[in-house]
């Protein structure tokens, strides 16, 4: 598969159509391909908004504009008999159109489940391309701040990391580029060092070598960051050494 390749596959991943296989090769290609990434989170909340606009709710009156209906259809005319119970017998045709009732209202209530779920998926689709559009407009302004300042260190293994820090904005991001993924179950959390007292600033995706995080949280004077393992979800306070220390720049 080329690289040429790849770059035609947004499309098809954003409407999740692509084989495992092909899947995870371009998951692969698009943690460090920033023009793929930022097409296929278009193509995403694009398709998101066109779910939303062709899912319709079934009308609350549908189950009983069926029964209602259901009355005014001409019963077939009685045929042989298929079954009797205490000495009568009930003509197939009746039988037949209680059976077509039932799978018309099996239908109609698959039909309203259904709808539902689409609705919930798009809506849940667009909820995360808002955060990430939010989320890459915060970065976007403290790399972009006047009074941006970036400091720069190694993190072992060939990773490199740098924070950028906006004192105006009183926010940070973090760059990081080769870093390996961390164990199963486990997440890289990153940390304010407040003269000495770590306070969480959230999590890194295990699932990306290279990434830009805005540290969740103000910088309110810290001093420096880290980055340390933890369980899957996170920690109140560090509970392993850290991977790296950096002072904040000034």
């Amino acid at each position: 598969m080329t690289a040429m390749d790849l770059h035609l596959m947004t499309g098809a991943y954003a409407l999740h159509a692509l084989p495992d296989e092909e899947r995870e090769v371009f998951e692969r290609h698009l943690a460090g391909c920033e023009t793929c990434a930022q097409e296929t989170a278009e193509l995403s909340a694009t398709a998101a908004r066109l779910g939303l606009a062709v899912a319709v709710a079934p009308a609350a009156a549908l189950r009983e504009q069926v029964l209602r209906r259901i009355t005014t259809v001409r019963q077939q005319s009685p045929t042989a008999p298929v079954t009797a119970r205490a000495g009568r017998t009930v003509p197939r045709g009746r039988l037949l159109s209680r059976w077509a009732l039932a799978a018309c209202l099996a239908a109609a209530a698959a039909l309203g489940g259904s709808t539902v779920w689409q609705h919930q998926r798009a809506q849940d689709a667009l909820d995360r391309a808002s955060r990430a559009e939010r989320a890459a407009d915060d970065i976007a302004a403290v790399l972009a701040a006047p009074d941006a300042r970036t400091r720069a260190g190694a993190l072992g293994d060939g990773a490199t990391g740098s924070v950028v820090v906006s004192r105006s904005r009183d926010k940070a991001v973090f760059v990081v580029t080769g870093m390996a993924r961390p164990p199963g179950g486990k997440v890289y959390q990153l940390w304010f060092d407040d003269d000495g007292t770590m306070r969480s600033a959230g999590l890194m995706d295990p699932a990306r070598t290279d990434q830009t995080v805005l540290m969740r949280g103000a910088v309110d004077g810290a001093s420096g960051m880290g980055v340390t393992v933890e369980p899957a979800g996170g920690s109140r306070r560090p509970t392993s050494a850290p991977l790296a220390l950096m002072d904040l720049p000034a």
